[in-house]
């Protein structure tokens, strides 16, 4: 793993992270117990924090970054970031799913229990509320998370990266 100051900051990490041999993170980064990072995910704190909760899993070619002196990218607890996905200077709340190759662009907010669905494209200032499934490019809602999705999509796939992770430690 590259672990990188910049600006007199420097990466922090729960102790029992799983962070992957090539994945990289600079800078201002401060990230909670229980998360993993996967091969190729580059999180860049250098020009705006990145804060994580717990449980997250930013799977393999992930970019985490903000905007300079504009808009710094806040993930809660129990989140998925699929691979490749691009989540940049925005807020994404608890239990979230975001899909494969999707994009999340500056000031955008991602309301708890929500899925981004794979490729999806959020432009600037989009507001996805609580509990719902936005798809397509540019993402419109589609649905409303129901029971059987928050189960068995977002909250299965957050406990199964904290098991994989488990097999690297």
């Amino acid at each position: 793993m590259l672990i990188k100051s910049v600006r007199g900051f420097t990466p922090k990490y729960g102790k029992s992270c799983f962070i992957a041999e090539n994945a990289t993170l600079i800078g201002k980064v401060n990230m909670g117990e229980d998360c993993s990072v996967w091969f190729h995910a580059v999180l860049r704190g250098d020009v705006n924090s990145i804060i994580i909760g717990d449980r997250v899993n930013i799977q393999d070619g992930a970019v985490i970054h903000g905007t300079f002196e504009k808009s710094s990218t806040t993930i809660g607890n129990d989140v998925s970031i699929g691979h490749n996905a691009i989540v940049h200077g925005c807020t994404i709340e608890d239990k979230v799913l975001v899909g494969m190759g999707s994009v999340i662009m500056d000031d955008c907010v991602v309301g708890s229990n929500s899925i981004i669905a794979a490729g999806s494209v959020l432009p600037k200032n989009t507001f996805v509320p609580k509990g719902t499934v936005f798809a397509g490019v540019p993402a419109k809602k589609i649905k409303e998370v129901g029971l059987e999705l928050q189960k068995g999509e977002i909250e299965r796939i957050a406990a199964n990266y904290i098991h994989y992770a488990s097999w690297f430690k």
